[in-house]
């Protein structure tokens, strides 16, 4: 297929280099010229403008943004449906908060242009490994792009099939669903980061207290040394709590065991505080992933080894650099 690719930045680009390896023409744009002669040099199609890059592209045209959820997105979403015919289609892979796909949506319909949100899991490692999606939208359209889909994802590769999964349909075990109409596939990747959130917080406490066990406040015959590089690459054997986060975790010990390199000052994306919003919308309680959002908003103050090891895994899935320790 052809497609065009607004953005290429880390993700944007990398998921660009995919979809050529996979077959697909690609037109590219970026603010940055140099980006997008880059990518031209490596076979996409080059444009100048936006403008230039709808001209490029067939009609029915799909064009994907990969641009920073708010204002970014918003103004691209905007220059596109005024340049966009009837039948092309939006595709959002960002952060978006599903709110705003909602209403994006309702925009591109009065002008017959169809919406679709992608949230997309990969970070920088997408490349190689494909890309996790979760799509909102209608079914027509996701239908009629499902090639792109099929090429960014991972597919099933070595992963052990879920029992009683065969007598399933569906694209999941591909590594990709069209979850529902607009704004759900944004809705299902938000929560799935605020769980990410719980997740590396769990980790991170987990190994803190390993950290922490040599403590004078302990009697001395139960203070510990304990080789924490080793502990989190034997629990990637066979435990119960093994993950790839848990494997990013193992790589970064693995540098450097006292994780110097990371002041613990962690960022939130956003999607954690949507999360926790609709959780109180639903009235659903939600300790864990509200726990896990506050402690970031504190790690902003102080430091303690457990920041310092969610900054390490930010780092290693999605290429997040933390300020350095002084």
């Amino acid at each position: 297929m052809q497609l065009g690719m607004v953005g290429l930045g880390r993700m944007g680009a990398n998921m660009t280099r995919r979809l050529m390896r996979g077959g697909h023409t690609m037109v590219v744009s970026d603010l940055s010229a140099d980006a997008v002669k880059g990518i031209a040099g490596e076979g996409a199609v080059a444009s100048s403008s936006l403008d230039d890059l709808v001209s490029k592209l067939n009609p029915p045209r799909a064009a994907w943004i990969m641009v920073p959820a708010g204002d970014p997105t918003e103004k691209t979403v905007q220059a596109l449906i005024s340049t966009m015919q009837v039948g092309d289609a939006i595709i959002d892979g960002g952060n978006s908060n599903f709110k705003d796909d909602v209403r994006r949506s309702k925009l591109c319909a009065a002008k017959g242009v169809h919406y679709v949100d992608v949230g997309t899991s990969g970070g920088v490692w997408g490349l190689e490994r494909g890309y996790c999606m979760m799509i909102g939208g209608p079914k027509e359209t996701v239908q009629r792009l499902d090639p792109i889909f099929k090429t960014l994802a991972p597919g099933r590769g070595d992963i052990p099939r879920t029992p009683g999964r065969e007598k399933m349909a569906g694209t999941a075990e591909n590594g990709y669903i069209h979850c529902g109409p607009s704004g759900s596939g944004h809705f299902v990747k938000m929560v799935h980061n605020g769980i990410e959130y719980g997740m590396m917080q769990a980790y991170a406490e987990g190994f803190d207290i390993f950290k922490n066990a040599t403590s004078k406040e302990l009697p001395e015959d139960i203070r510990y040394d304990l080789n924490l590089p080793d502990i989190a690459e034997v629990w990637r054997r066979g435990s119960v709590v093994s993950s790839w986060l848990l494997d990013l975790t193992a790589i970064a010990l693995t540098e450097n065991p006292t994780l110097s390199e990371y002041s613990g000052f962690v960022q939130d994306s956003g999607e954690g505080r949507w999360t926790i919003q609709a959780a109180l919308e639903e009235a659903v309680p939600a300790e864990v992933l509200t726990a896990a959002l506050y402690t970031r908003f504190r790690s902003r103050q102080d430091h303690t080894f457990a920041e310092k090891m969610l900054s390490a895994m930010r780092q290693k899935f999605g290429g997040h650099v933390e300020p350095k320790s002084h």
